[in-house]
């Protein structure tokens, strides 16, 4: 029983389920979106214009009759058999008015993915290497997190400042060990001169 929730925790909590999930969520309010533009804004002047052409009121009164069954003079559109202009044209909108608004996000999409890539394209070439890459992957960050790739960069830089000054505070003692074994002729000179002067005063 442990093992069987376990499974579900790491089932629902990876990455591509809540994709998923949010996906979904997103698509039914976008859903909504659509209809509300299409019943509210588009469809009243379409069904103007309809009214203007076909003297008809609205979408859903455009009807092709195969067979029209009237009760009491007025038609009953349950037991009739008919072709409903309305509804088909009425989907031919609202698929026209999703195809439009996705292909405006994944043009925006594609566009901030480009100019991310450049930005990425220019900070791997110009400051990234192959064990940089190697420690972004391994620490878990992705090459277009920007302020996670400057954050390491910075790192990067004070670690290698640091190692740097190190090194350098090491190559000056090791010369002044090196001084004091090996005096030069100068050392030897400059030591003369302050013991005569030590010797004077």
């Amino acid at each position: 029983m442990k093992n069987f929730f376990a499974e579900f925790k790491t089932f629902i909590t990876r990455g591509n389920v809540v994709d998923m999930a949010v996906g979904v969520i997103v698509g039914s309010a976008f859903t909504a979106i659509v209809n509300g533009l299409s019943n509210n804004i588009l469809k009243p002047v379409i069904n103007w214009l309809l009214s203007l052409i076909f003297g008809k009121d609205s979408l859903s009164e455009i009807y092709t009759f195969l067979t029209r069954v009237e009760v009491d003079g007025v038609i009953d559109l349950t037991q009739s058999i008919y072709i409903d202009w309305g509804a088909f044209i009425n989907a031919i909108i609202n698929f026209f008015i999703v195809a439009f608004v996705l292909f405006t996000i994944v043009k925006l999409v594609n566009r901030f993915r480009d100019e991310q890539k450049k930005i990425t394209d220019k900070l791997i070439n110009g400051k990234l290497t192959r064990d940089d890459k190697k420690e972004l992957r391994r620490r878990g960050i992705k090459l277009i997190d920007r302020e996670a790739i400057a954050a390491y960069l910075v790192e990067k830089a004070q670690k290698e400042a640091e190692a740097k000054a190190l090194q350098e505070a090491e190559a000056a003692e090791k010369a002044r060990i090196e001084r004091e074994q090996n005096p030069t002729v100068e050392d030897l000179l400059k030591e003369i001169r302050d013991l005569l002067k030590a010797k004077g005063e």
